[in-house]
Formats: C-alpha cells, structure tokens, sequence
C-alpha cells in the first residue's frame, strides 16, 4: 500500500528531530537494529561468493528518494567515456518481474523493467537486468550480454546477498534525519555505515554546507569516506507526443510568463515542484503521485492548463498518452568535483586486475 505523499511528508518531517513520537517508537527501532545486527552476522558467516565482474552499488540509508538514479546514469556514462561497457542490475520496483530475471536493453517497457531501469536504459543504451535478487540479476546479465566488463546496481546497499566493490552512498538535505532506525527515524541501518563506503554524494546544491551537515548528522569521529556535493541540472525539455526537444533556458523564455501545471510520481515531488518555482515559472497546479506510480490513468485530463511538465522518470510512463501538453524536463548531475568519475574508474581498473589481470582499462 502506497501512502499519500502529504503523509510521507509529514513523516519525514517527524524524522529529522528526535521528538516525543520518534522516541515512542524506540523500542521498535531497537527491534530494527536486532534485525540489521542478524542479517549482517548471516552475511559474514555466507560470505556471497565474489562477483566476476566488478560491480559498484549505489544506494541510500534514507527511505525514500534521495536522487540515486542521476547518480548511476552519470556513472554508467563516464565509465562508458572511459571504454568500459557497463551493465546495470536492479529490483524493478513495480514490475511484475517474475521468478527469473529480466534482462534488455533499449527502449524498455516500463511495466515490465520499472521505471528507474527503463529510464537508465533509454538515456545511456546499456543492457539491464531486473530482479529482486540482484545476484541472481549480475549472472543473469554476464549471461545474456557477454561484453559487459562492469556492473552498476541502481540501489540494494542492504541487499547483502549480492557481493560488490565499491559503495556509493546518495544523500539528500535530510543527511541521516534524526539518525534512528525505522520507525522511530528514517534510516534502514545505523548511520555508521557512512563509514565504511568509499563515496559519498550530497544532494544539495551547497557542497560545502551538505558535507557539515553530513558530518554532525553521522555523530562519527572516524575520517569519513570522501564526499561530494551534488545538483541538478535542467538541460532539455522534451515534449511527449512529438519529440521535439528544446533547450531548458529557450523552454523557460518562451513560457515563463504561462501557467504550468506539473506532475511527478518521484521519491521527493516538492523538489521538483521547487525546481521549477526556483526557474521562475507559474506553477497554477501541482500533482504529487506516489512514488512509481503506474499511471494506468492519465492524470492530465483533469488539468485545464496548456503546458504540463514531468520529470524523465514519469515520461517514460506518459508518452502512451499522447497528450500534446505534456513536456518531460530532462536532467543531469552536477558534481562539486566532477574528477571524482575518474577516481572511481581508477577503483574500479583496479579491481578489475585483482580478478582478472589479463583484462585492464586504463
């Protein structure tokens, strides 16, 4: 059951101090720790047998969205910059998956990938794979595409079946909230696993800032691993039914003094709705859809306005529509050191010699 998105907001809320109802739920949370303490303890008696191919996981500690696709698409593109052939592995949330995997590449079918994976899969061309089980997905894609030298898991840091290399962890201005575990806080395993990732990446236009909050918000005394300051980028606006693509700033002169209504079934929809406010156009209406909304409706026809913007995430599931109103914004990653994509291609040749050393990307 997906709850209201006025709700979850609430929620998240709730979670950034530590009030009277957060400490109420202590117990329960303690209960949650219990059950992250045993998993890990099962996974260091189960080692999962080391991957053939490296594999970088990015993930989150937050429930909820914290901008982890943006991440796993400018890495899957740099690391193609840099002659590798990556692979992508995911859950598919909300695709009926099946008892195997799914593997493709191309223009996916949402309903059947998800819609993070086929939104991966439509802007870098790399083949994917979907399963709940992401090493049962890592075989299954080494399988079905031989060429792939690299593997990118688009979330499952707590999948701890499934071996990896290097962690990337995305947060967002919320850092680790009250820094208690579910449901008295927001977090999925202790805070201190900060520690033990090699990058982290701060969803906040202000690096600086993100990077102190992240710090006091950890409560850690060790050297945390290294982080950097992450935005987005409005770049293309592309309009559903005809595909027509439009510079972000020539869209905004020509329609700045409209009202626009906008439409987004994401983790966080007020940051989009923001992005937008902040880009000076007239929001007359917003829509907040739970996040990975099926959309077996058209929300727009209720909607009197000429102009309706989405985000590429929903896009992938509207274009069916064919409403002519309709514009996908298109968005990239802005990093605060961009050099960090070649540190992380560095890691990653790295690893690759360890268990091949007849195979090297330099």
């Amino acid at each position: 059951m997906k709850l209201p998105n006025f709700f979850l907001a609430r929620v998240h809320a709730l979670w950034q101090e530590k009030g009277p109802l957060s400490t109420a739920l202590l117990p329960l949370a303690w209960i949650t720790a219990r059950v992250v303490k045993a998993r890990k303890r099962r996974a260091g008696q189960n080692v999962p047998e080391p991957g053939a191919l490296p594999t970088i996981v990015v993930g989150n500690l937050l429930v909820g969205g914290t901008g982890k696709t943006p991440v796993v698409i400018a890495v899957v593109q740099h690391l193609q910059r840099c002659g590798w052939t990556p692979g992508v592995i995911s859950r598919g949330y909300g695709a009926n998956v099946g008892a195997r995997p799914r593997s493709g590449q191309g223009l996916l079918d949402p309903a059947q990938f998800g819609d993070e994976p086929a939104l991966i899969a439509q802007v870098t061309g790399v083949p994917i794979c979907v399963h709940p089980k992401r090493s049962q997905a890592r075989n299954a894609l080494a399988s079905d595409f031989p060429a792939v030298d690299v593997v990118v898991s688009d979330d499952g840091l707590q999948h701890l079946a499934l071996s990896r290399d290097i962690e990337i962890v995305v947060q967002d201005g919320r850092g680790v909230g009250n820094g208690r575990l579910l449901p008295a806080g927001p977090l999925r395993e202790p805070p201190e696993k900060l520690a033990e990732v090699d990058f982290i990446i701060n969803n906040t236009q202000d690096a600086l800032s993100s990077e102190q909050s992240a710090c006091r918000a950890t409560g850690l005394h060790t050297r945390l691993p290294e982080q950097i300051g992450m935005g987005l980028q409005a770049t293309t606006v592309e309009n559903l039914t005809t595909g027509t693509r439009v510079p972000w700033p020539d869209w905004l002169g020509q329609h700045a003094a409209e009202p626009v209504a906008a439409v987004a079934a994401i983790g966080q929809p007020s940051r989009f709705f923001s992005m937008l406010s902040a880009a000076g156009l007239r929001l007359s209406t917003t829509v907040a859809l739970p996040d990975h909304h099926a959309y077996a409706q058209s929300p727009f026809a209720t909607l009197t306005e000429k102009l309706i913007l989405v985000t590429a995430k929903d896009a992938v599931k509207c274009r069916r529509f064919s409403d002519p109103r309709v514009w996908a914004i298109h968005v990239e990653a802005r990093f605060s050191d961009p050099l960090w994509l070649d540190r992380l291609s560095a890691l990653i040749a790295g690893v690759a010699q360890e268990k091949n050393p007849e195979s090297i990307k330099l």
